[in-house]
């Protein structure tokens, strides 16, 4: 399963803003340099999270944003699910060019490939943006320690 380099910027954004959760707002900029994203991108995606409902924000001198759900109530998976939703429709994992397949619902792979996706999906929705963030936090500790 590829996943985009936009639903790539969209996790490190929401991981972001659950690291300074209790900070406030965020700025694009601070966010975008913190997690090596392109603001240019950061502007859009931040966009199409709010309109999830999983950031807020507020304009102006003081504003940012913010990310609204805790951080432990938000898997992996369902930040990909609605990113990966809102450029693809529903497509078999192992076509590349995401298109319709060829073989028009004859391939003999596509159960295994639907067995892999349900995989992968476990890991992605028990993972959470909190265990990311503590991940973090065991890695800083390992490397100071």
């Amino acid at each position: 399963m590829l996943v985009t380099q936009k639903t790539q910027y969209a996790l490190r954004a929401i991981f972001e803003l659950a690291k300074h959760r209790d900070r406030g707002l965020r700025k694009i900029s601070d966010i975008a340099q913190a997690q090596a994203i392109p603001e240019r991108f950061l502007e859009v995606i931040l966009s199409q999270l709010k309109r999830s409902g999983f950031v807020t924000s507020k304009r102006g001198y003081h504003g940012g944003y913010r990310l609204v759900p805790p951080p432990e109530r938000i898997s992996v998976g369902d930040i990909l699910r609605f990113m990966e939703q809102s450029d693809h429709p529903l497509h078999c994992i192992a076509c590349i060019s995401r298109c319709k397949c060829p073989l028009d619902g004859g391939c003999a792979f596509r159960p295994m490939w639907n067995q892999i996706e349900d995989a992968i999906y476990h890991i992605y929705d028990r993972t959470t943006i909190q265990d990311l963030v503590n991940n973090e936090t065991g890695c800083a500790a390992a490397v100071n320690g």
